[in-house]
């Protein structure tokens, strides 16, 4: 008599099983490229935002962490602590914080949180004294008066791009915002007309000096963000505190700090009646300066 055929063939020796799901052949490529592009965001974010999530992936890992709110937790403990040491080594680099936490009678304020959450806030010891010195100056000859400053550098590494500013990247570079007044010409203490300082453009009158007029450069970061502007409070720039910061700056930033370029749009040099040649145009491919103050020293 013949034997019986089995009714399934058997399985061939370490094949997997026709009825077991099959995992996709790219999804650890997918996963790779995640996290590549994760720790790339990070790291021109925040500089050291990529080294905290690698960190945090690792630890992840060895615990065996599966749920997401758990490996947000672990990455941003991670991150918290590699902030709070950058505080620390960033004086090896040459560069000191500039300090988000301001009290009543503080003068130098930096705008937002954010920017030390980021660690934009740092810049080398003469930037920062220059910074001081200014702010010192203001309360000095119009009592009360807080200066505001926006994007330094980050701590480490020269060189190392600020995006989307093209300069700052060796710690001798920071922004201050324009001193504002209201509608009623009444003078707002600290305000800025942006959340952060940035993008809240003084619009050029007719017949204003345009240097960009008719350019259309394709890889630029100057950005007029027209759809942003009537979300902004009709703050317009005040001219005598303003004026008053920029007269110092190419007087004793220039002689006591070593204060290199200012630079603000052509159109409000014109107005506010500035002529001293360290206050320049920054250029087409750069972003606009009617915003904010850049200065720079040697």
């Amino acid at each position: 008599m013949s034997r019986a055929l089995p009714r399934h063939p058997p399985c061939a020796a370490g094949s997997p099983r026709l009825w077991e799901p099959q995992r996709p052949q790219g999804l650890p490529v997918f996963r790779f490229a995640l996290h590549a592009l994760i720790v790339l965001v990070l790291t021109l974010l925040t500089q050291i935002g990529g080294i905290a999530y690698l960190v945090a992936l690792a630890a992840s890992r060895g615990w065996g962490l599966q749920r997401f709110l758990a490996k947000l937790t672990i990455f941003l403990l991670c991150y918290a602590g590699a902030t709070f040491a950058a505080n620390f080594a960033a004086p090896i680099f040459g560069r000191v914080s500039l300090s988000c936490v301001a009290g009543a009678t503080d003068r130098l304020v930096v705008r937002s949180p954010i920017y030390c959450l980021l660690n934009r806030n740092y810049v080398t010891p003469d930037v920062r004294d220059l910074a001081k010195a200014l702010a010192a100056h203001m309360d000095k000859e119009f009592p009360g008066t807080v200066t505001v400053a926006l994007d330094a550098n980050f701590p480490f590494v020269r060189g190392f791009p600020l995006l989307p500013h093209l300069s700052h990247a060796d710690g001798k570079k920071l922004d201050f915002a324009y001193y504002y007044k209201d509608v009623d010409a009444a003078f707002l203490n600290g305000a800025t007309r942006s959340p952060i300082g940035y993008f809240a453009f003084e619009q050029p009158a007719p017949g204003d000096e345009l240097p960009c007029e008719g350019r259309n450069d394709w890889l630029t970061t100057r950005w007029d963000f027209d759809a942003l502007q009537p979300l902004f409070p009709a703050y317009r720039i005040e001219e005598q505190r303003t004026s008053a910061a920029i007269g110092w700056l190419t007087s004793e930033g220039v002689t006591r700090f070593g204060l290199q370029k200012i630079f603000i749009e052509p159109h409000l040099k014109n107005t506010l009646g500035i002529t001293d040649s360290h206050v320049r145009f920054q250029g087409c491919r750069a972003a606009r300066h009617d915003d904010h103050i850049h200065i720079q020293v040697e």
